[in-house]
C-alpha cells in the first residue's frame, strides 16, 4: 500500500483514520498512546505535516486537517534551492511556462464570466499604477492575474507548482523590477491575453501569452 511507503506514524494514522479537511485531529496526549511514541518524536512528526500544509496547529483549538495542496510541499525546498543558487530560478521558470502553456486552453475553459470580469479588472487596475503619479509597479496584478486564469483548473500540483513560481519570483526580486519601457510592453501582452480570453479567442490569448514569455526571458538576460 501506497501509505506503507510514508515514513511518518502520525501521517499513517492521518489516512487510516480516514481524517477529513477540518476534523479534529485527537490531542497529543491520546496520540502518544495510540502511536506509541515519545511526545518529543510525536511533536517532530507534527511539525513535519505542518510544514507540508497538511495540518493547522492552533492555540485552543487544537489540531485540525487541512484541505490538501501542494504548495507547502514544495515552498521552502524552493527556497531553499534559490538561496543556495539563485540562478536556478530561470530553471524553475521555464517548468512554469511550459505549464501554462500545456494547461492554458483547459483552464480558460472552466473560467467563468465574474472571472473574466476579475482579469478585465486587473488589467484596469495595473494600468492607472503605470500611469499613475507616482508611477506603481503593478506586482501584485501581475501575480493575481496568472494565478487566476488558472485558479479552477482542477489539479492541486498544477496550481502547487504556479503557486510557487510567484514565491519564488518575489524571493528573487523581480516583483520591484522598475524599468518603466519593459512594465508597459508587459501589460500591453497582458491585455491581449485577457482580450484573447473575453472573446474566445484561444488562438490569439496563447500567442499573446507566449510571446510575452519570450520577453520575460529578454528581461533576464
Amino acid at each position: 500500500m501506497i501509505e506503507s511507503k510514508i515514513d511518518s506514524d502520525f501521517l499513517r494514522y492521518l489516512i487510516s483514520s480516514g481524517f477529513q479537511p477540518g476534523d479534529r485531529v485527537p490531542p497529543l496526549n491520546t496520540l502518544t498512546e495510540k502511536l506509541g511514541l515519545s511526545i518529543s518524536k510525536l511533536r517532530e512528526q507534527l511539525e513535519v505535516a505542518r510544514t507540508l500544509g497538511l495540518v493547522e496547529v492552533k492555540p485552543r483549538s487544537g489540531i485540525h486537517c487541512a484541505d490538501y495542496a501542494f504548495f507547502p510541499a514544495i515552498k521552502q525546498t524552493l527556497l531553499f534551492a534559490l538561496a543556495l543558487d539563485s540562478s536556478l530560478f530561470s530553471k524553475f521558470s521555464e517548468l512554469r511556462h511550459y505549464i501554462e502553456v500545456s494547461f492554458f486552453a483547459e483552464a480558460v475553459a472552466e473560467l467563468t464570466e465574474v472571472d473574466k470580469s476579475h482579469l478585465q479588472s486587473l488589467i484596469v487596475d495595473a494600468q492607472k499604477k503605470l500611469e499613475g503619479s507616482p508611477i506603481r509597479i503593478p506586482h501584485q496584478e501581475h501575480r493575481d492575474l496568472h494565478l487566476e486564469i488558472f485558479r479552477r483548473l482542477d489539479n492541486p500540483f498544477v496550481q502547487g507548482l504556479l503557486e510557487a513560481y510567484w514565491e519564488a519570483y518575489e524571493a528573487v526580486e523581480l516583483n520591484v523590477y522598475t524599468d518603466i519601457n519593459y512594465l508597459h510592453r508587459l501589460w500591453k501582452y497582458h491585455a491581449l491575453i485577457i482580450d484573447g480570453i473575453i472573446n474566445d479567442d484561444i488562438e490569439s490569448s496563447l500567442k499573446a501569452l507566449v510571446e510575452h514569455t519570450e520577453l520575460l526571458n529578454i528581461r533576464d538576460t
